[in-house]
């Protein structure tokens, strides 16, 4: 029983760190497409890359106070942005027909896995604290949206998460939150994990697909009433 339960221990630790593997690399493939298209030089592409995949984990850590932040403590995450970096420019330089719109395609689809790989694993660093269900939400929120808000401003266009566009913070919200139900519903832990992260993908990418959008508040002038 002892043996048992110390392999199911280990094996979810091993899950959680080849998903923020996972997570890290096609973040940092989403970060090189974004500087692709801003036509920055190798160094640049590289700086948004890193920021891009550790933003919104350094950001996490910080505000959990766990140190040191985990790309410190293991410097494998930096080595494996810098390998998806370097692999996905050269794929777009030998692909010298890949058109900005199929670029542009393969940046929001990098993007949606990406985002639902970070709001899990954040969620799951969260649950670890032992913290209530409303800051899982939000430190898995901030896990997955922080490094791509940092892109963007880096790059000089308004985040992601600001714009009037198509659903993409509030598809980490509900699929942390659809996580947590399962979890609460006694489902295992790998499902639910899969679960989240399929919401997540599943809603943003539906976003993407038929331009789903949040209703817009908006205030008019007394002119304009």
């Amino acid at each position: 029983m002892v043996r048992l339960r110390f392999s199911q221990k280990f094996s979810k630790r091993v899950i959680l760190y080849l998903l923020d593997l996972v997570g890290v690399a096609v973040f940092a493939i989403s970060g090189a497409l974004a500087a692709g298209r801003k036509r920055l030089d190798l160094l640049g592409v590289m700086v948004i890359a890193i920021v891009t995949a550790i933003g919104g984990g350094t950001l996490r850590d910080v505000l959990l106070d766990r140190h040191p932040v985990f790309w410190i403590q293991n410097p494998i995450y930096l080595t494996v942005i810098l390998v998806s970096a370097a692999l996905t420019l050269i794929y777009v330089r030998r692909r010298k027909s890949l058109r900005q719109s199929r670029l542009v395609k393969a940046l929001l689809i990098a993007d949606a896995f990406g985002l639902a790989l970070f709001a899990i694993s954040g969620a799951q660093i969260a649950e670890q604290e032992n913290l209530p269900g409303m800051i899982v939400v939000l430190m898995g929120t901030i896990t997955g949206v922080a490094g791509g808000v940092v892109r963007d401003v880096l790059l000089a266009e308004i985040p992601l998460i600001l714009r009037r566009s198509n659903i993409y913070a509030t598809a980490a919200i509900v699929g942390i939150s659809f996580y947590l139900v399962l979890k609460f519903m006694g489902t295992p832990a790998d499902f639910a994990t899969l679960g989240g992260m399929a919401a997540i993908a599943g809603l943003r990418l539906a976003a993407i697909v038929w331009d789903l959008r949040l209703p817009v508040f908006e205030l008019l002038d007394e002119d304009e009433s």
